[in-house]
């Protein structure tokens, strides 16, 4: 894929170096030094910043690579940086106001079984505006083409903050408020740097072009309009992935959420090659779709879909296959492994997420975006619905399920949109036999896993062969000519 692939690769290096670092803070520092209570507190707080940025961002991450290329030109940007600055500044000021009115009610809600979090409620707002301009930041490099620094201050700079933070404060350096107030500095350097990265490495203005806005009043009124649809679908598709931490600290405690929290940890790695993927490919598919190319978007589509669920399988079955053994070496491990089940039903959310995100790209940069507000409050009441009816059921691994429920039925609806609207077809055959291959080596695991005395060394064993089996097979069927041909090159290189 040319450069998509250069710079996939770069930020897919960086973002698996932060997975390493997250890694030993997540199974070495925090399970060890922190109590699950003190693991949720930190969970829901970010989780109530992230919600945060979605719905004061106004839409800005998605705007910017939609509109990037009407204002991009060989004469400049028109002032395109300008606004893509104060449009967050203005949604942050507005949200603010209204989340400082809804103190009440969350205290309400979470007073009972999570009074920890109501104590530091304020503090969401700082941690939220730091937040909210880092990925502002990072989307303005990624539409320059410029991933990989602000990919590695996300994955590896933030995660290295976060474990200098854990570390201060469970060897009483710093007191939990100091814990908190770190918190919000780590994401302060973190936006820091990447604005700082984008000055020195791209020509940047921040003086508006009011001229270029006056002699391209179409384009003025796209934005507005688009921008006030992200404004409603972000209530809806922002919410959805943190509902289900929200209903266990208020149903269960912050101590069910720090316990969910590390099985959501582990399930995330599965999306993490995702990230790289589709934040270098979007401005090409922005691109290809404003030009009506369907060919080159339908191409870019099926590629991205099929190197996102191959990957995306290999990282499932590796955490799935070792699981237990995974228990066994974390620290406190038996709190945490009332999770498993959970484990399993998140990963398969997340390989869900990592396989048809960039089909929702392509309905947001067409005209029939305003279909993905549909499919977002779709997602939030569903997700409403099941955590309400499931938690109380089956506890965490209700949650867990109820997450894979509705993004199952979100994505479904989306694929047909795109199939049925578009007329592009993300899905092709060697994505079924991705699916199928899946199925079969997880069945496989299970039997070898029944028929085999419980040990260290079979266990591993068992993951390495079933891991080797899925990924010869991959091979030898040719489901991704892309990962294909870097292998040939690897190998090729080392002879």
């Amino acid at each position: 894929m040319g450069i998509i692939a250069r710079q996939s690769i770069k930020g897919t290096i960086a973002t698996y170096i932060g997975v390493a670092v997250g890694f030993f803070t997540t199974f070495f520092v925090l399970t060890r030094l922190l109590t699950a209570e003190e693991i949720g507190l930190v969970r829901v707080l970010l989780d109530a910043a992230t919600l945060f940025v979605g719905l004061a961002q106004l839409g800005t991450a998605t705007s910017i690579i939609r509109f990037y290329p009407h204002f991009h030109s060989d004469k400049g940007e028109h002032g395109f940086f300008f606004w893509s600055l104060l449009v967050p500044l203005v949604g942050f000021v507005l949200f603010s106001a209204l989340f400082l009115l809804c103190r009440t009610p969350v205290e309400h809600w979470f007073g009972e079984k999570s009074p920890l979090f109501v104590s530091y409620y304020y503090f969401v707002l700082p941690i939220a505006f730091f937040m909210l301009y880092e990925a502002v930041a990072e989307t303005c490099a990624n539409v320059r083409m410029r991933i990989v620094f602000p990919r590695a201050v996300r994955e590896v700079g933030v995660r290295v903050g976060l474990l200098v933070c854990y570390l201060l404060y469970a060897y009483d350096v710093i007191t939990m408020d100091g814990f908190v107030l770190a918190l919000c500095l780590n994401y302060a350097l973190a936006a820091v740097a990447d604005f700082v990265y984008i000055a020195v490495a791209t020509p940047l203005s921040l003086k508006p072009d009011m001229s270029f806005l006056r002699s391209h009043p179409d384009i003025v009124k796209q934005y507005i309009l688009y921008t006030a649809f992200l404004i409603v679908s972000a209530v809806a598709s922002v919410l959805a992935p943190t509902l289900s931490s929200f209903f266990v600290s208020a149903k269960m405690g912050l101590e069910y959420t720090g316990i969910f929290a590390i099985a959501t940890y582990m399930a995330v790695m599965v999306s993490i090659p995702n990230r790289s993927l589709t934040s270098i490919a979007a401005p090409q598919l922005s691109a290809a779709l404003q030009k009506n190319n369907l060919d080159e978007a339908n191409a870019l589509l099926q590629k991205v879909t099929t190197n996102a669920m191959l990957i995306g399988s290999i990282i499932f079955l590796a955490i799935w296959t070792n699981i237990d053994l995974i228990y066994a070496l974390l620290p406190n491990g038996g709190t945490y492994a009332a999770a498993r089940n959970a484990v399993f039903l998140l990963g398969l959310s997340q390989l869900c997420l990592a396989s048809f995100t960039f089909s929702l790209s392509s309905l947001n940069y067409s005209r029939f975006y305003a279909l993905s507000l549909l499919f977002s409050l779709v997602l939030t009441v569903s997700s409403i619905l099941l955590n309400n009816s499931l938690i109380p059921a089956y506890g965490i691994t209700g949650a867990a399920l109820s997450n894979l429920l509705s993004y199952a039925l979100y994505f479904a609806l989306i694929l047909l949109a795109v199939c049925c609207l578009q007329k592009a077809m993300p899905l092709c055959r060697q994505q079924l036999y991705i699916l199928l291959l899946l199925v079969l080596s997880v069945a496989v695991n299970e039997i070898i896993c029944r028929s085999l005395p419980d040990s260290f060394v079979l266990g591993v064993v068992r993951s390495g062969v079933v891991l080797l089996g899925f990924m010869l097979l991959s091979y030898l069927l040719r489901l991704s000519e892309d990962i294909n041909a870097l292998l040939r090159s690897f190998f090729v290189s080392r002879h």
